[in-house]
């Protein structure tokens, strides 16, 4: 049996010491299969992002263990972190992140530039991906000039563009209006089911639901049945 992608065991992050302390998740064990979409829903202050941004190697985890692509991520080095979270994790923001300074083409090249990747074949590849989320017609324009839609799914195209195994989203739809954010979620849908990957998605839309493998409630920290 293939192992997944992402797993994570009895994985915990507290803030602060004595008194002070605050344990923002608590022996939380989910893993991620490929070609799996799994949701994390709950309350704001549940632990959701705090527990996306450990499975992303962001933030660090003070116990357990989180393994990607069977990685324990607490073995790497600064650099190892870096080259796992540009080459094998791919992230999608509520906030879109983009640089507007650069063209819808440019953004989705930065990641293949970043891990060695040159023109022609980092150009052909961010514009094949952005002909296959509908945006080859905008890729010369600058962020500020498209849709709140169009620019999620650019940074989804820039989240896949060096073929991540695990891609992770926080509150992907949370800026967008129905049919933008419903055509997100489909992305994110075959990002898991047509090309395999290990997707997490935390968010409070219910319209995932429709679309998720699994649901995970968090509350307080921990997973709730």
């Amino acid at each position: 049996m293939i192992p997944a992608p992402l797993v994570l065991q009895d994985v915990g992050r507290s803030f602060g010491e004595g008194d002070q302390k605050v344990e923002a998740v608590r022996g939380v064990s989910l893993s991620v299969a490929a070609g799996e979409l799994v949701l994390v829903m709950g309350p704001s202050g549940s632990g959701k992002t705090t527990l996306l941004s450990m499975a992303g190697s962001l933030l660090p985890h003070t116990s357990g263990l989180v393994t990607v692509v069977g990685q324990r991520i607490d073995q790497l080095t600064s650099d190892g972190l870096a080259d796992i979270r540009l080459r094998t994790i791919g992230f999608v923001f509520q906030a879109f992140r983009l640089i507007d300074a650069l063209s819808v083409e440019e953004n989705v090249e930065l990641p293949l530039n970043l891990a060695g990747n040159r023109r022609p074949k980092s150009r052909e590849r961010a514009r094949a991906l952005l002909e296959m989320f509908g945006l080859g017609p905008r890729r010369a324009l600058h962020p500020h000039a498209l849709s709140g839609g169009e620019q999620q799914r650019v940074a989804i195209a820039r989240a896949l563009a060096n073929d991540p195994a695990v891609l992770l989203a926080d509150e992907p739809t949370g800026n967008l209006g129905a049919r933008a954010g419903a055509e997100v979620i489909r992305l994110l849908h075959d990002s898991a089911h047509q090309r395999g990957r290990a997707v997490m998605v935390v968010s409070h839309d219910a319209r995932l639901r429709g679309y998720a493998d699994r649901v995970i409630t968090m509350e307080d920290g921990v997973i709730r049945d």
